[in-house]
């Protein structure tokens, strides 16, 4: 059996008297891709702190990498790589001074540190500008940088806290593509966001995080089947074919079907539905109904994540942005 490389249970964490966790268990196999998904305030950062060694639980425990983030911090440091959502690299120094330097930090012999400098600027296509000081880098290579530096020491396991913030869909890709290869390789990573197409691409399994525990976990597809399978979903050209349309798909229905008159749209929920559109296709044919639209949809991370939290997913305030800053600059 796999073993878990993140096991956090009963998380309990007070900050006055906001209760921000609130008994929160997780669990990431090793090698896998753990994605802690909920809206602003849930908890996530708490969690990614207390399990990275920045923060004491208040209750509960956690172990990472097989060591107690409480009783063996200074021993866990040395094993774990946390990027936050904002770069904490030094704008003064070169892309490979930087990376030489944090392996500096972590004690390693100037020639190990030079030599994994060198093979994170190559593995994560920073060699042009490995020269050049880093506040001439745009966005999307400061966090690679970032994510090098969170490397240097090969850590088994890694924490992504909002990795691909501030990203432009290129360099979010490229991101996804990194974090994907490195589980590949056996990395663990703990990933929090809020682009809930990220959890979708890479994350092996889900939980699902609101008001400090978490409240639904599973794969993508066990999420999303909790709130209804496929749906049917068509708009025909004249609304006067509404009632026709609807009378040549109720056979194939599982449940209500929605109708949007102003629309002319019509939703009809369906099981098995890539079996069912040569059938529907032709009723409706049959039925002389003209169509502007056909299409077989399912639910998305963003339908789960709605109908789970009720809450809309939103950017981190001033307040927790400069905390998080501050937090990562402590963990280097």
């Amino acid at each position: 059996m796999a073993q878990n490389a993140i096991l956090a249970e009963g998380l309990e964490k007070w900050y006055g008297k906001t209760h921000a966790l609130r008994g929160l268990d997780l669990a990431a196999e090793e090698g896998t891709v753990l994605g802690v998904l909920g809206p602003n305030g849930a908890g996530k950062t708490t969690a990614v702190r207390i399990l990275t060694t920045l923060l004491q639980p208040d209750g509960g425990r956690a172990e990472v990498a097989g060591l107690d983030v409480v009783k063996d911090a200074g021993l866990l440091r040395a094993r774990i790589g946390l990027t936050g959502q904002y770069a904490a690299v030094d704008e003064y120094l070169t892309g490979y001074e930087n990376l030489k330097m944090f392996g500096q930090l972590y004690h390693l012999p100037g020639s190990v540190a030079r030599r994994r400098a060198e093979e994170l600027i190559e593995r994560f296509d920073l060699v042009e500008a490995a020269g050049r000081v880093v506040k001439t880098y745009s966005g999307g290579m400061r966090r690679r940088l970032d994510l090098a530096a969170s490397l240097i020491m090969l850590p088994p396991v890694l924490f992504l806290d909002e990795p691909t913030t501030g990203l432009d869909p290129r360099g979010r890709i490229a991101m996804w593509e990194i974090i994907s290869n490195l589980a590949s390789d056996g990395t663990t990573v703990l990933l929090t966001t809020q682009y809930l197409e990220e959890a979708d691409q890479l994350a092996h399994r889900i939980a699902v995080v609101d008001q400090g525990r978490v409240i639904a976990n599973g794969t993508a597809d066990e999420l999303k089947a909790r709130i209804g399978g496929e749906r049917l979903e068509l708009t025909v050209a004249h609304r006067s074919d509404l009632e026709a349309a609807l009378q040549a798909v109720l056979p194939y229905s599982s449940g209500e079907p929605q109708i949007n008159t102003e629309r002319r749209h019509l939703v009809v929920p369906v099981t098995h539905g890539v079996q069912l559109l040569t059938a529907v296709v032709r009723d409706l044919d049959a039925s002389q109904v003209r169509l502007e639209d056909l299409a077989l949809r399912r639910p998305t991370l963003d339908d789960v994540f709605l109908t789970l939290t009720g809450h809309a997913a939103t950017e981190e305030t001033p307040e927790e942005i400069a905390s998080d800053k501050q937090m990562i600059r402590s963990a280097r």
